[in-house]
């Protein structure tokens, strides 16, 4: 189901709760919304759409094709490649911000079966995610 985004910044800065296979529902509501704002946005967290869990969805172009991941309890557990970014956030208007991303990244996170997961990313995928754990971590661009 497409929800309503949050703006509210003292909500998106609560640190996130780890989510659990009760949370499936919330995973499709934010895939469901991400693919709503496709024309505008690439990546959404839990928080984004009012729940407080370590949920992220976002277009994944690491493949042939373009297509759209969700992980649970992400964690980023290797960086390297610091550089200085801007970007713009549907939950936080008032344009693009400056932040510091990191062109590759290892992240361990849960599957839909809550299996773990570790995997590789570099370049806009990479920093896409970053973006989301950002939110997860209560940390507003």
């Amino acid at each position: 189901m497409i929800k309503e985004l949050v703006h509210d910044p003292i909500f998106l800065a609560r640190r996130a709760e780890l989510s659990t296979i009760d949370d499936l529902g919330v995973a499709q509501d934010l895939l469901d919304t991400l693919v709503f704002y496709k024309e505008s946005c690439v990546g959404m967290a839990a928080n984004m759409i009012g729940v407080c869990k370590r949920i992220i969805a976002f277009v994944d172009d690491s493949g042939r094709t373009p297509a759209y991941t969700v992980m649970f309890n992400p964690e980023i557990v290797k960086k390297d490649g610091a550089y200085n970014a801007e970007e713009g956030c549907l939950s936080l208007p008032g344009g693009p911000r400056p932040c510091k991303r990191y062109k590759n990244i290892r992240v361990k996170y849960q599957n839909e079966k809550m299996q773990t997961r570790t995997k590789s990313y570099t370049g806009w995928t990479a920093q896409i995610i970053q973006h989301e754990i950002d939110h997860c971590d209560g940390i507003l661009i």
